[in-house]
């Protein structure tokens, strides 16, 4: 008993010293980025001077939340039309195949700008339709529609036929199956891979710029346009688009830690 409780007492001592360790490594970490700013800030030809930025709170306000609200958008357009070209893929179908497969073939080799671009002002106008910011959002969409319908190929394949077969063996129906043992899988393995592609699609509506969306980007654009402060407004940028897209990263690390422990 007493050599148990030494062990541990020395497991908690070890646990507690590498928890010191990994919270020192941070401070670490985020002061030699702090510090990195201060140095790029302090370089800048004319003095970094954020009072500049007095009365246009609500105009970049008004672009942080557009910029949230088309990124939701378009995460559950593509969680949608993915599924729908997963479905493409795995059908008897050759034909839904092989248009799923050019489709994919084409978007890939297609740059998320372009896509932007020829979406709203080319295949819009070609329906008769000038709305830029629906066929803009649409091509967001698009774009990220084949990397989704990867997450859903890696995820039910990582179902083993053990599996299956395991459920056909205690006499599962088709519900039973996808109820309780395929759909909670797969949600688990879903979620980080879907808060990944969402950190790209918010880094990517920063294009919606070229149609003159008033997300983060286009706003900053008209704060600096109008008061010239342009070192101010690009280290702001920089710094807001880090506020979402850190805490999204760590909430994904935190889910994938959490789940594969249960």
């Amino acid at each position: 008993m007493v050599w148990s409780s030494s062990l541990k007492n020395k497991c908690f001592f070890y646990m507690r010293r590498m928890l010191k360790s990994k919270t020192l490594s941070y401070i670490i970490a985020i002061s030699l980025f702090i510090g990195f700013l201060v140095f790029v800030a302090l370089r800048q030809r004319t003095p970094i001077n954020f009072s500049r930025l007095a009365g246009y709170e609500s105009l970049i306000l008004e672009g942080f939340i557009n910029t949230i609200i088309v990124s939701v958008i378009a995460l559950f357009g593509s969680i949608i039309l993915g599924f729908i070209m997963y479905l493409m893929t795995k059908s008897k179908s050759q034909t839904l195949r092989t248009i799923a497969d050019v489709f994919t073939e084409i978007i890939y080799g297609t740059p998320l700008l372009v896509m932007i671009i020829v979406m709203a002002f080319l295949i819009g106008p070609a329906f008769n339709s000038f709305n830029r910011i629906v066929w803009a959002l649409s091509g967001i969409i698009i774009y990220i529609t084949p990397y989704m319908s990867n997450v859903y190929r890696s995820v039910f394949k990582s179902i083993s036929d053990e599996q299956y077969m395991a459920m056909d063996l205690f006499g599962f129906t088709a519900t039973q199956k996808y109820r309780y043992i395929i759909i909670p899988q797969v949600l688990r393995m879903l979620m980080p891979p879907f808060m990944n592609n969402f950190s790209l699609i918010i880094k990517g509506s920063a294009l919606l710029n070229v149609i003159s969306h008033r997300e983060l980007f286009f706003t900053i654009s008209l704060f600096q346009t109008r008061t010239f402060a342009y070192s101010e407004g690009y280290l702001l940028m920089w710094l807001l688009y880090i506020m979402i897209t850190v805490p999204l990263s760590q909430l994904t690390k935190y889910v994938e830690r959490r789940w594969s422990l249960e």
